[in-house]
């Protein structure tokens, strides 16, 4: 019985000296403001373009729709307003991605809106949920 419990404090040893502090301390002179979230993150990994192009379904008809606009332009489709707040790619050097920032309102009375971030790589990572409606990002233009 001795052995096993010894055996057991060996094995935990390693775990307790590789935790990490849960809250870092931040870099001096770091900048303490949480960014906007209609911002691009603060790195150089992502690059602002002017435009977006997105896909719009309209699922009672199946029909596909695209929608070109520039970002600060509000598209229409249906009975929604889609805000383009933001159009973001990954730089040359990191992984291929896009992002864009939408406020989607629908004008029907207790309509389903839609506030975020949508990324191309993970479409269902924040969708915009709407029992008529489907928008998807199909990509940054320059």
């Amino acid at each position: 019985m001795r052995a096993f419990l010894l055996a057991l404090a060996l094995l935990a040893t390693p775990a307790l000296a590789q935790t990490l502090p849960q809250n870092p301390p931040a870099a001096p002179g770091a900048p303490q403001t949480q960014p906007s979230p209609a911002q691009p993150p603060p790195s150089d990994s992502w690059l602002s373009r002017p435009s977006v192009e997105l896909a719009a379904l309209d699922k009672i008809t199946a029909r596909v729709t695209p929608l070109v606009g520039k970002v600060g332009q509000t598209l229409a489709f249906g009975t929604l307003s889609i805000a383009v707040r933001n159009c973001i790619v990954r730089g040359p050097d990191q992984p291929v991605d896009q992002a864009v920032y939408l406020d989607i309102t629908d004008s029907r009375a207790g309509g389903p809106g839609f506030h975020g971030w949508m990324l191309l790589s993970s479409p269902g990572l924040s969708m915009f949920e709407n029992p008529v409606y489907d928008i998807r990002l199909i990509g940054c233009r320059a």
